[in-house]
């Protein structure tokens, strides 16, 4: 069973923001549970649960230096089963 996990970021100049998701499914028989996509283009990749979580400290510093987060990041992104 995977489980997603959904945001979308502002929209801008009037059109609709960009989808982020990432989807974890812990049964796949490979070694990539975690699928990450940023809008509806090329930006997708396959991670090891190793790098799902490199990914996630260096971004979480990367995006720390950036400034106060915004507020719309501040809200509870509830897990969606398929």
């Amino acid at each position: 069973m995977s489980i997603f996990y959904r945001l979308r970021t502002p929209a801008q100049q009037g059109g609709r923001g960009t989808a982020v998701s990432v989807r974890v499914d812990v049964e796949r028989p490979d070694d990539f549970p975690v699928y990450l996509a940023v809008g509806s283009g090329r930006r997708r990749m396959h991670l090891t649960t190793d790098e799902a979580w490199s990914l996630w400290r260096c971004l979480s510093e990367a995006v720390a230096s950036l400034g106060t987060p915004p507020d719309y990041i501040r809200t509870d992104v509830p897990a969606h089963r398929r």
